[in-house]
């Protein structure tokens, strides 16, 4: 026997099995149940078996690989039995500066600005800033001996409004005379827009024109006639280059000069643009000769815009004869040119749609075309409304007795929008205030004779505004820097930042006319430019147009006559 085995033997010779331990009553109490862990009363079949599938995977480790499709599994169930009845709204705000709020802003500044008293004599402290110590004269040299036999005959086509036609004739004149041809004075091409007949003597001094350049470029009023036998007496005959914008001179030369001198008369239509900015300085004198020297309006325009300008300096006399004027470009094409919101609801959406039918045809309406209105007010794009420019200038310390001389087509809703300017500054004129009907019935029909008229009054005041952009205030710039030592004394405000300032509702008067300070500062250091390259002359005459000249010199050479 065994010495640990104390039972009497069976009769077996193979001791026995040790007894299994005691189990857990815990265990034994739960396994005692009905049923048991996966037969509990109250659960579904399904249940039961997804128990028993997660009960199987627990004990093997593939349950880790099935593991994330369980949980995407279970998260579309989840999210397929629950509906959500509540949608969360998202409120959006209009991004600073895209929406037209110049009215509410004029109502919250008025108290303020009318009780200002501390605007000093703005007028005749705009203008501070000196070139280091210099200025500029006028330098355009005229030659003195005579022109080579001519090479042919060019004819060009000037499109456009007044001063897109005045870039195209500077530009034929640098491209005749470069070529050794004859200029035919240019024909201006009637437009849809502008629908002014006017014809180049209508607006030029033809016979000063022709004058001023005679030793510099040949000028005719036509092509002789037995050259145009050959073409039936029709210039549309006559063989017609098409030239890409901004063609260097030397295309000129490579191009058209071969067949100019085949052909002897050649044509170029249309012609705007079709030159490049950066050309020999032999090519831009003739453009600064043209522009600033040989252009002169003709007779009628001149003799307006002149009566106009001693009006202006007459009413004007406690301020020394100084004037400031505004160029508003807030005529009906211009505002749905723009594509800009203003204030007018429903009648100024259906207003807009019909005027960009009738103007442009379609082109805004094509498919695929989406307009932006917030997007274009934030980039400073839309046109400054007489509202805004009346806020503008106020905030740079023009107070209401300032002379202003508004340049300007028809106002869009003119009645309306032109009350709150004439409110801020009640001796704001226009050439429709300062001449009598019948000293305006020559021009009334003709839109590039009245521009021309607006252009003389602005040409000589002592502050010129300008308000979008366009070759009308380019021009002016260029003009004036040439007349004015090369300071264009000119305020161009900077439409992003106003943009801003205009659709803050929470800005005082205080703060609006420190920052509108602030941008008329900048204006003035910028009165003095240069040109860079592919800048256009007509806006920056200096250096081209233009010679650096010392005062201390200047003022010893007149002190010595």
């Amino acid at each position: 026997m065994h010495p640990y085995n104390r039972l009497p033997s069976s009769g077996h010779n193979s001791p026995s099995p040790p007894p299994s331990p005691l189990r857990s009553p815990r265990f034994r109490h739960s396994r005692s149940k009905a049923g048991g862990r996966f037969n509990q009363p109250g659960r579904t079949l399904i249940q039961r078996i997804v128990w028993h599938l997660l009960s199987v995977l627990i004990r093997r480790q593939g349950f880790f690989l099935f593991a994330p499709l369980l949980y995407i599994s279970g998260m579309l169930l989840y999210m397929g039995s629950v509906s959500f009845e509540v949608v969360p709204v998202i409120s959006h705000r209009p991004a600073p500066g895209s929406v037209y709020r110049s009215p509410q802003l004029y109502a919250k500044l008025r108290p303020e600005m009318d009780a200002d008293n501390s605007s000093a004599d703005a007028i005749s402290t705009v203008w501070k800033h000196s070139y280091k110590g210099a200025e500029w004269r006028p330098c355009v040299n005229k030659s003195s001996g005579g022109l080579a036999e001519s090479n042919g005959y060019i004819y060009i086509e000037a499109n456009g409004g007044l001063n897109q036609q005045r870039t195209s004739i500077c530009n034929a004149v640098a491209v005749a005379g470069y070529l050794n041809a004859t200029l035919v004075i240019p024909n201006f091409h009637y437009h849809s827009i502008w629908r002014d007949p006017s014809k180049f003597r209508d607006i030029y001094d033809e016979d000063y024109f022709i004058s001023m350049l005679e030793n510099d470029v040949r000028v005719v009023n036509k092509v002789p006639e037995y050259l145009m036998e050959r073409f039936d007496h029709n210039l549309s005959n006559v063989y017609n280059f098409r030239i890409k914008a901004w063609s260097p001179i030397l295309y000129y030369k490579d191009a058209v000069l071969p067949r100019l001198l085949e052909e002897k008369v050649i044509r170029i239509s249309p012609f705007a643009n079709r030159l490049s900015f950066d050309s020999p300085p032999a090519v831009q004198r003739l453009r600064c000769l043209a522009n600033y020297e040989a252009l002169r309006f003709s007779s009628p325009i001149l003799t307006l815009g002149e009566t106009l300008v001693a009006r202006m300096k007459e009413r004007s006399a406690n301020y020394g004869g100084k004037y400031i004027s505004v160029h508003l470009r807030f005529e009906e094409d211009m505002v749905a040119f723009s594509c800009c919101v203003f204030d007018g609801g429903e009648q100024e959406n259906e207003d807009m749609k019909a005027a960009r039918e009738r103007g442009w045809r379609g082109k805004f309406s094509k498919p695929g075309r989406v307009i932006r209105p917030g997007a274009i007010r934030i980039n400073g794009k839309c046109p400054l409304t007489p509202l805004e420019v009346g806020l503008m200038l106020r905030g740079m310390g023009f107070d209401k007795n300032t002379f202003i001389y508004l340049a300007s087509g028809k106002i869009y809703n003119a009645e309306k929008t032109m009350a709150p300017l004439l409110e801020m500054f009640p001796n704001l004129q226009t050439k429709e205030m300062l001449a009598s009907d019948e000293e305006l019935a020559p021009f009334k029909n003709f839109s590039s004779r009245m521009a021309a008229t607006d252009y003389t009054v602005c040409l000589h005041s002592e502050v010129f505004v300008t308000t979008q952009g366009g070759n009308f205030p380019h021009f002016l710039m260029g003009h004036r820097r040439y007349l004015y030592g090369g300071h264009s004394k000119t305020i161009r405000p900077d439409k992003r930042k106003l943009a801003l300032l205009f659709d803050n509702p929470k800005i005082g008067w205080k703060t609006f006319k420190r920052q509108l300070l602030g941008m008329r500062s900048h204006g003035d250091s910028k009165g003095f430019e240069l040109k860079r390259p592919n800048d256009s002359i007509y806006t920056f005459p200096c250096p081209d147009c233009m010679c650096r000249s010392n005062k201390t010199e200047d003022a010893r050479a007149l002190s010595a006559t």
